[in-house]
């Protein structure tokens, strides 16, 4: 086989072209007046072709019917043509928009893409991932509970790449926490407050990165922080720290996310107490619901549909989905009615 001629990969599903048969990639071709292995290389190598070539190929083939049959992909390749993705929790709406991003590109590539839920249990996650790898090309591994050694082993199976959280051995896609802590913690420092607490799950890996953050910026800027932690990233977990939160007498609050930060204030709703004038609250992620709290969320957005996209990008991309990297997105604060300056400053 010449390395222009096309190989089984391009053979269609059951979509009728003209003349009553299935439009193939050479009809692809002829229509664009391009090489057949120029159609092939387009449509199966996302990125591999010349942008606009590629854009008038895609339009042609949506336009003649065309649709590659990963199954035909598979037999000379050893590829399935399925990706999963794997995450803690699929009722969190945070993942709505990072599955979105990623199932676009998968879509748009001819990829399948499986969602699989690991109910935030690390040994459920690890059995999740090994029960996956024979059937996929590889997985996109979304706030995991696994240590970095964990998911490099597993990484030596399939590709792995990370989304939300960094492993150093894989190729990850994270928000910037540093520009959105350190927006974060400079809004509090210009309202007045002089203690705040983080709402927390303890030792996991993305946990500790943000409170690690959040104690060193604090620190440079004169307010003490505590570290609570929740049972839970839920709603439910939030509302059961307000006792504790009253406790330690902070005046601020962050929250591992906005679940957590919506527990929180419905909390505190539900028990008399005023908010912000009794202690201001930061949510993180900017879920669709964050604006439609009482009060309104402060929180920091997330660029989840981005994140799913560049991750899903690298992992169907062979020469990227195994070389350690990471790609930082920037994570912005919104600020809305849950902060305000304290009732007594206390600086």
């Amino acid at each position: 086989m010449s390395r222009d001629e096309p190989n089984a990969s391009d053979e269609p599903v059951a979509t009728e072209g003209r003349a009553g048969r299935r439009p193939t990639i050479y009809d692809i071709a002829q229509k664009v007046g391009l090489n057949p292995s120029t159609v092939s290389r387009a449509l199966n190598k996302p990125g591999r072709t010349n942008a606009a070539t590629e854009e008038k190929i895609r339009a042609a083939a949506a336009e003649l019917g065309y649709r590659v049959n990963p199954m035909a992909r598979s037999l000379p390749t050893g590829l399935t043509g399925t990706f999963a993705i794997v995450l803690p929790d699929i009722t969190n709406p945070v993942h709505f928009e990072l599955i979105r991003g990623a199932e676009q590109v998968a879509r748009a590539s001819g990829f399948t893409l499986i969602v699989s839920e690991t109910e935030a249990s690390a040994d459920l996650e690890l059995e999740t991932i090994e029960t996956l790898q024979p059937s996929v090309d590889g997985l996109l591994v979304v706030a995991s509970r696994l240590a970095d050694e964990e998911l490099a082993a597993l990484a030596r199976e399939k590709p792995i790449v990370a989304a939300n959280h960094s492993a150093p051995s894989l190729p990850s896609v994270i928000p910037d926490l540093v520009m959105g802590l350190t927006a974060a913690m400079d809004h509090l420092h210009d309202l007045g407050h002089g203690s705040v607490a983080y709402l927390g799950l303890g030792d996991i890996q993305i946990n500790r990165a943000r409170w690690d953050l959040t104690l060193d910026l604090a620190t440079t800027r004169g307010i003490s922080a505590v570290e609570i932690t929740v049972d839970a990233p839920t709603v439910a977990g939030g509302a059961d720290a307000l006792r504790r939160v009253r406790a330690s007498g902070v005046t601020a609050v962050l929250a591992y996310n906005d679940l957590v930060a919506h527990g929180l204030l419905r909390a505190a709703r539900s028990g008399g107490v005023q908010l912000p004038e009794s202690f201001s609250v930061i949510g993180f992620d900017d879920i669709f619901s964050a604006e439609l709290a009482a009060p309104a969320l402060t929180t920091l957005r997330s660029p989840l549909r981005e994140i799913g996209t560049r991750a899903m990008q690298t992992l169907i991309d062979p020469e990227r989905n195994r070389v350690p990297s990471k790609v930082v997105l920037p994570l912005e604060l919104v600020v809305r009615e849950s902060t305000a300056a304290p009732s007594v400053r206390t600086r």
